[in-house]
C-alpha cells in the first residue's frame, strides 16, 4: 500500500513537473530583460504598449459578446431538446462537437467563403460585421464547452416539473426560461463562460485570418520581433487561463453548496 502510494506521488511530482518547470523557466526568463539583476521590465514594456491596451481590450470586448450570445443560443437550446425533443439529443451532441473536429482554418475559410464581401450576406465588407462574424467564429469554437457544461447542469435539476409548476402559475415561456431554468443551471453557464474567455483571450487563427485586432495575433507578433516581452505575455496569458480555471472550480463548489431554486 505504502509502495503504491509513493508510486503515485511520484507520478504526479513527474507531471507536475512537466506543467511547472517550463512555467517557471518562462517567468525567469521574462525578468532577465535588465542585464545582471531580475526586473519587471518586460511586464512594463508590454503595459505600457498602447497595441497591448487595445488588443487586450478588444479580445475582452469579443469574449463578453461571444458569451452573452452563445449563453442565449445555448441554454434555450438545451433547455428545449431535453423537456420536448429528447430523440434529437444525440445529433444535437454530435453537432456540438464537431468544433473540436474540424480545424479552426477550415471554419474561418468556410466563413470567408459564404460571407465575403461579393456574396449575398457581405459581412467581411464592414468593420462591424467582421467584427459580427469573429464573434460568431468564436461562438462555434466555444461551442462543445458551453454546451456541455450547461447540459451538465441541466441534468442536476428537474426540468419538467420546475416548467410544470411554472406553467401552473401562468408563467409564459420567457419567464420560465429566465427566472426559472437560468438560475439553476447558472453554475455550467458560468463554467462554460470562463473556458470561452480563456479560449477567446488566445485565440489566434481566426482573428489573424479576419484580420481583427484580437490579443492572439499581438501575441504572435511580439513573439516574432522582440525577446524578453514574448515571456511575460505567456505568462499574463498562462495566467488569465488559470484564473479561469480556480473560477470554474469556485463556483462548483458553491453550486454543490446551495439548493436549487423552485
Amino acid at each position: 500500500m505504502k509502495a503504491q502510494r509513493l508510486g503515485a506521488w511520484i507520478a504526479i511530482a513527474i507531471g507536475a513537473s512537466y506543467f511547472i518547470v517550463p512555467l517557471l523557466g518562462t517567468l525567469e526568463f521574462s525578468l532577465r530583460m535588465r542585464r545582471g539583476e531580475y526586473s519587471f521590465d518586460a511586464y512594463r514594456s508590454v503595459f505600457s504598449d498602447i497595441q497591448f491596451r487595445e488588443t487586450f481590450g478588444y479580445s475582452i470586448v469579443m469574449a463578453l459578446l461571444t458569451i452573452v450570445f452563445g449563453m442565449l443560443l445555448v441554454v434555450p437550446t438545451a433547455y428545449w431538446v431535453r423537456l420536448r425533443l429528447p430523440q434529437v439529443r444525440p445529433v444535437v451532441e454530435f453537432i456540438t462537437l464537431l468544433p473540436l473536429v474540424i480545424p479552426a482554418i477550415v471554419i474561418v475559410f468556410g466563413y470567408l467563403r459564404l460571407y465575403n464581401s461579393s456574396s449575398l450576406l457581405p459581412l467581411t465588407g464592414s468593420t462591424s460585421g467582421t467584427n459580427a462574424l469573429l464573434m460568431f467564429s468564436y461562438m462555434t469554437l466555444s461551442l462543445p464547452y458551453m454546451y456541455r457544461a450547461v447540459d451538465t447542469a441541466m441534468r442536476a435539476i428537474d426540468v419538467r416539473t420546475l416548467t410544470e409548476a411554472a406553467e401552473s402559475l401562468g408563467a409564459k415561456w420567457p419567464t420560465i426560461l429566465f427566472r426559472c431554468i437560468f438560475p439553476n443551471v447558472m453554475s455550467g453557464v458560468l463554467s462554460g463562460s470562463f473556458i470561452t474567455f480563456a479560449i477567446v483571450m488566445g485565440e489566434f487563427t481566426m482573428a489573424a485570418l479576419l484580420n481583427r485586432p484580437a490579443f492572439g495575433p499581438y501575441l504572435q507578433l511580439v513573439g516574432a520581433n522582440k525577446a524578453y516581452e514574448p515571456s511575460a505575455l505567456a505568462v499574463i496569458a498562462f495566467a488569465i487561463t488559470w484564473l479561469s480555471m480556480g473560477l470554474i472550480q469556485l463556483v462548483s463548489r458553491i453550486q454543490k453548496s446551495a439548493p436549487a431554486k423552485a
